[in-house]
């Protein structure tokens, strides 16, 4: 009896197929080189809406590629006046799937504080162990306002 129902189980029309895919628009050479977290920080300005910088907290990350050129960008979240959810599954996800092979986290302070809170710190360490382990390593947190930023890699954080 439980042999029938394993095989019922296998049979292909129960399966979904998953299928990977990627696209690049540009030649990496072509691509945005991110050299210092300066690089990251004026990059990151050029996508953020800057007329939600100063309004809600959102969560950005840069994916790059093993020259540290941009592949791509992805909005994480988009939360309230005083925090958004960055879910390490979610990120690692578009890492893998745009084969990228490093990637950098940043995120806004509505408030105009550079400084890390506990969280955005624990949430740095957190995701700093999961990118070892996926040999994905986060290279820089910054924390961002239209003003100035935080580099958690300059102030020697990472």
């Amino acid at each position: 009896m439980k042999r029938k129902r394993v095989n019922n189980l296998l049979k292909s029309e129960n399966l979904s197929e998953v299928e990977l895919s990627y696209k690049y628009k540009a030649k990496p050479s072509s691509l945005p080189q991110i050299t210092c977290s300066g690089d990251a920080y004026n990059l990151l300005l050029s996508i953020w809406q800057m007329d939600k910088i100063e309004y809600i907290e959102e969560f950005i990350v840069l994916l790059l590629n093993r020259s540290n050129r941009v592949l791509g960008w992805t909005k994480v979240s988009s939360g309230g006046v005083s925090g958004t959810v960055a879910d390490p599954r979610i990120i690692f996800q578009t890492a893998l799937l745009s084969n990228a092979s490093g990637i950098i986290l940043a995120h806004n302070h509505p408030s105009g504080n550079i400084y890390p809170s506990e969280p955005d710190i624990q949430l740095t360490k957190k995701m700093k162990e999961a990118g070892k382990v996926l040999e994905i390593p986060v290279l820089d947190h910054i924390i961002i306002t239209s003003e100035n930023y935080y580099s958690f890699a300059d102030e020697g954080k990472l």
